[in-house]
């Protein structure tokens, strides 16, 4: 079958995508890695969003919640409903390997999780992968040691350990300060002199009093140099530090995986954003759409859900109408 539009990525800005293109009569298929909005599913446990609900909602389906803010669990349970309520052709656990251009549009050579090789034909593509699954490494010796981890769960395995938290974000503090509630010994490193002005605002008092208390310890303006099984050893403002260390959360922040898109013709900057027209069709290849974060580069803090899916609806009503003008 020879699709409208194929969109690769099943969180909220790919759902809102597909909704409009089933709205607009196009026929589609989402292809998604791993699960529905898989990116929240590996959100901490216990996560409350910074935005309100009502911003988080796609195609119009009220979002409805015990307080103003969502949590994780609540997210989950409402992109399942609307992806169900609209009975979306969504195909999980099917990774985009690679985008061909075709003379009538896209071939997409897909992977299911048995192994088993597919490929699927659309006339135009709309990339919406997202950066969660791609953090940033710290690139140091150690840096891929079994008691390193580049996302954080929850604290409950770590009760009365020693946790070393890498990084001056929300990721961080919100590792931080759940660490600390649980019984864990904790260490929070960070490269600037401060924690981040950008954190959360219910948040950031609750970590700097637990910092000025000494319940959380804190070295500012420090860089990791190496990582061992017991031990992260820091360069600090007072010369080399070992903290003793059981396990080590390296939450430096997140940049989109551009290998997908680079393996069909696009060519990122240094920066590795993706030039995109206001229609959010990519500059260096006719008909590949990038929407959400998955084309800001470094710069992710840009585009949230709720601009997201606003791009996702533009985007839509761009292939719409090129779609009209076509002759096949």
């Amino acid at each position: 079958m020879m699709y409208d539009v194929a969109i690769i990525g099943a969180g909220p800005v790919g759902l809102a995508a597909a909704i409009e293109a089933k709205r607009q009569g196009m026929s589609y298929i989402v292809l998604e890695k791993g699960c529905v909005v898989n990116a929240i599913f590996e959100y901490p446990t216990y996560m409350t969003f910074f935005t309100t609900a009502e911003r988080l909602e796609i195609g119009d389906h009220p979002f409805v919640t015990s307080t103003e803010k969502a949590t994780r669990k609540e997210a989950l349970s409402y992109y399942r409903l609307v992806t169900a309520r609209e009975n979306l052709n969504l195909q999980q656990y099917a990774e985009v390997v690679q985008i061909h251009p075709a003379p009538a549009g896209f071939t997409l050579e897909v992977e299911a999780k048995t192994g088993e090789m597919t490929a699927v034909e659309c006339r135009y593509c709309v990339v919406a992968t997202g950066y969660f699954d791609n953090p940033n490494r710290l690139e140091i010796k150690g840096d891929n040691l079994e008691n390193v981890a580049y996302g954080y769960t929850e604290a409950h395995p770590f009760w009365g350990l020693n946790v070393t938290v890498i990084g001056g974000g929300n990721s961080a503090a919100d590792a931080a300060l759940d660490l600390y509630r649980h019984g864990v010994n904790v260490t929070l490193v960070h490269r600037g002199k401060d924690i981040k002005n950008t954190i959360k605002y219910w948040m950031k008092p609750d970590l700097e009093n637990r910092i000025k208390e000494g319940s959380i310890k804190a070295e500012f303006s420090s860089v990791a140099k190496e990582i061992t099984q017991e031990a992260v050893i820091l360069e600090t403002p007072r010369g080399e530090v070992a903290i003793p260390t059981d396990f080590t959360f390296v939450l430096v922040g997140y940049t989109p995986n551009t290998e997908l898109l680079e393996a069909a013709g696009v060519k990122p900057d240094k920066d590795s954003r993706i030039a995109v027209k206001p229609t959010f069709e990519t500059e260096d290849v006719a008909g590949l759409y990038a929407i959400g974060s998955c084309y800001a580069g470094r710069f992710t803090g840009q585009v949230f859900i709720e601009n997201g899916k606003v791009d996702a609806v533009a985007a839509i009503h761009d292939i719409k109408q090129q779609l009209a003008t076509r002759g096949d």
